[in-house]
């Protein structure tokens, strides 16, 4: 009977220490869905860039989308899980003449994928300080242009993203955030219109955004 006590005792230890840490993040824990949106900024990395003072090659947009992510506490932090689809508004208004403009052509950003983790320590009871690192695939909308005719394509590329950001909790299962995130983009595949693809090949892309999230907790 002892060693059923001890058994009983041991288990109920088990079962209560994950309480237990949950009872420290309880508006920062949980599966979580919301949509972001801010600005969005994709221009060539530092070996694509002319470097010329003026010469602006940025690509700016309006970035919005949608994100879901799972949040757990472990000794007083959170870790978490999250993917993230959007898209962006931004368009590249240059001279089509000039093939060599962004290393690319003509350019608007498509459709980007994001799939990585984060953590974070609560600044405050209500207030999550985190960071965030992960893959990233952004899709580039791409009108050549040889003198003659244009040609309508897009590049697939795969990078990486770090970031930080602030939650505030907004009572038990709402939450509003502000982020700031740069991805790096270093290798691409040309995609044809048929669907099929050229090997991979380096590129050298950055990309700079900062924005808002609202969402609710499950």
């Amino acid at each position: 009977m002892r060693y059923v006590a001890l058994g009983l005792l041991a288990a109920s230890s088990a079962f209560a220490a994950p309480a237990m840490a949950q009872d420290v993040n309880p508006n920062f824990t949980g599966p979580r869905v919301g949509v972001v949106a801010g600005y969005d900024a994709v221009r060539p990395g530092s070996s694509e860039d002319s470097d010329i003072d003026g010469d602006d090659q940025t690509v700016d947009g309006f970035l919005y989308g949608v994100d879901v992510g799972y949040d757990f506490a472990v000794s007083g932090a959170v870790l978490g899980l999250e993917a993230e689809l959007t898209d962006s508004t931004g368009k590249v208004k240059a001279d089509r003449s000039d093939p060599n403009y962004f290393g690319y052509g003509r350019v608007s950003p498509g459709r980007d994928i994001y799939v990585g983790v984060r953590a974070g320590v609560l600044a405050t009871p209500q207030t999550l300080v985190y960071a965030k690192a992960g893959y990233t695939n952004a899709k580039l909308n791409v009108v050549g242009y040889n003198g003659n005719v244009d040609v309508d394509r897009n590049y697939e590329l795969d990078g990486y993203r770090v970031g930080a950001g602030v939650e505030q909790a907004i009572g038990t299962n709402t939450y509003a955030k502000l982020e700031y995130r740069y991805s790096n983009y270093s290798s691409a595949d040309f995609r044809f219109g048929d669907g099929s693809t050229t090997d991979s090949f380096d590129v050298d892309t950055d990309r700079h955004q900062v924005l808002v999230g609202v969402g609710m907790r499950f």
